[in-house]
Order: C-alpha cells, then sequence, then structure tokens
C-alpha cells in the first residue's frame, strides 16, 4: 500500500535539508497570498453622483418653495431643528 505523502511533509522535509529553496518557496507563496483577496480595481457598485438618496414625498407649495430655498442657500437642517 502506498503512502500518501503531504505538501506540508515535504515543505517540512526540504527545510531540514535545504533551506535555500525553502526561504525561496516560502517568500514566493507569500507573495501568492499578498495578491488574493481585500479591494479590487473597479469591483463593487459605483458611486452614485449627486443625491445619493432619493424619495418622494407630498408637500404644500409653501414646503416646497421653503426646501427650495434651503437647498439654494446651504441652510443647515440641523441647525434649524434645534431652535
Amino acid at each position: 500500500m502506498k503512502k500518501l505523502i503531504k505538501a506540508k511533509d515535504i515543505i517540512e522535509e526540504l527545510k531540514q535539508t535545504d533551506i535555500e529553496t525553502y526561504e525561496e518557496i516560502k517568500h514566493n507563496t507569500e507573495l501568492v497570498r499578498n495578491e488574493w483577496g481585500g479591494k479590487r480595481e473597479n469591483a463593487g457598485r459605483k458611486p452614485k453622483t449627486g443625491n445619493v438618496l432619493e424619495f418622494r414625498i407630498r408637500v404644500s407649495k409653501k414646503e416646497k418653495e421653503f426646501i427650495d430655498y434651503a437647498r439654494a442657500h446651504n441652510l443647515n437642517y440641523d441647525d434649524l431643528m434645534q431652535g
């Protein structure tokens, strides 16, 4: 019956017998691992420009005029709510 040899055992034996080759394999393995996972260029949902959240509600004409005025003059709603 053949004995299965695991990569882990081979690397361990290489570490004992040929340290230079072991170090080279270890270095190359780390280089490959650094390329896996993480943020990838052009991956994911693309950002929207302008208003991120858009929703619709019914407002009176007077409220719409106020909202338009507030947006045009960059009024801070949080400060207005504080009083």
